[in-house]
């Protein structure tokens, strides 16, 4: 067996207009499902797709802002989101869905999956990954 791949999800997209969002939520939780190690980053107006409240009625669109919360069950536990890119959208961590996951090795405690990290470390970030997908 070869050693496991490190798959990053690069979310770019706004979550409603276009299908993006959605398909790449759900070709993460896939991944995941399939014993790849994942990740996700929120970068441009993809920090929307996990901002708190949100309201697609005026789209057209489902809201599959929920399923988010699936992500740590999945063990996807790194979310980063880029610190300049909410900075320039008016947004706090704050603003942004309280994911979490549950630590097995800490006996289970409940820790944050959303890093902010600044665009020199994500660049750090995506450096060390093995594939990375764009949505």
């Amino acid at each position: 067996m070869g050693t496991v791949k490190k798959f990053l999800y690069l979310n770019r997209t706004a979550p409603y207009g276009s299908i993006y969002a959605q398909e790449g939520l759900e070709v993460a939780l896939i991944g995941a499902a399939f014993d790849q190690e994942v990740s996700m980053a929120f970068v441009d107006d993809g920090v929307f797709q996990i901002k708190a409240g949100q309201d697609s009625s005026g789209t057209g669109m489902k809201n599959f802002s929920p399923t988010y919360r699936a992500l740590g069950d999945y063990e996807v536990t790194r979310l980063y989101v880029e610190k300049e890119s909410l900075e320039q959208r008016g947004l706090t961590v704050e603003d942004l869905m309280p994911l979490t996951y549950e630590d097995e090795e800490d006996d289970y405690k409940e820790k944050p999956s959303i890093r902010i990290v600044d665009s020199t470390e994500l660049a750090d970030i995506l450096a060390r990954q093995d594939v990375i997908f764009n949505y």
